[in-house]
């Protein structure tokens, strides 16, 4: 289960991505489309071109290692 806090920023790609990306493919796009660190502690949201799908990635502090 995750716990977020009250200033969590949620960055959502206006724009739809393939959904067969997985982790690295979705990281990559933090970076080029939302110009955003994927370390930053921020929750990150993708949708397929229906929106009816949506990929969120979230790293936790453990994670980042």
């Amino acid at each position: 289960m995750l716990s977020f806090t009250g200033s969590l920023k949620v960055f959502v790609a206006l724009e739809p991505c393939d959904m067969r990306k997985g982790f690295e493919g979705l990281s990559g796009l933090v970076g080029e489309r939302l110009k955003e660190d994927i370390k930053s502690g921020a929750l990150f949201v993708f949708s397929n071109k229906r929106h009816t799908r949506l990929k969120v990635i979230y790293l936790t502090a453990a994670a980042c290692g």
